[in-house]
């Protein structure tokens, strides 16, 4: 688990803190209700910050992955799976496509993604 640095985390109602510095999540187990349902710990703060949202909803943010690497991984998903299904194109398909379109499936079909 990998805390993003310098990242703001959404805790409702207009509240925000910097991931780095949050160092507990608490879930409010006693008059716990609407606007009140986790204690946010942050540093250099005495008093917890009364969050609206869920703690394992925070606690997901506080370690998401960066958007560019959740993107990255799903066009890779993406590629795999067109690889797998490169190999249910019929040859007279492939002949037209390398013969008249310029692409060879045949070719295609040989790279490898590194995951």
């Amino acid at each position: 688990m990998k805390i993003l640095s310098s990242e703001l985390v959404h805790l409702g109602f207009g509240k925000y803190v910097r991931s780095d510095q949050v160092t507990a999540v608490i879930p409010i187990e006693e008059e716990r209700g609407p606007g009140r349902r986790t204690f946010v710990h942050v540093q250099g703060q005495n008093d917890p910050i009364i969050a609206s949202r869920a703690e394992d909803t925070i606690v997901r943010d506080l370690v998401q992955e960066p958007r560019e690497v959740t993107q990255a991984r799903q066009q890779q998903e993406i590629l795999q799976d067109l690889l797998v299904n490169l190999a249910n194109v019929n040859s007279t398909v492939r002949r037209i496509n390398r013969d008249e379109g310029s692409l060879d499936l045949d070719l295609c079909q040989q790279v490898r993604f590194v995951g």
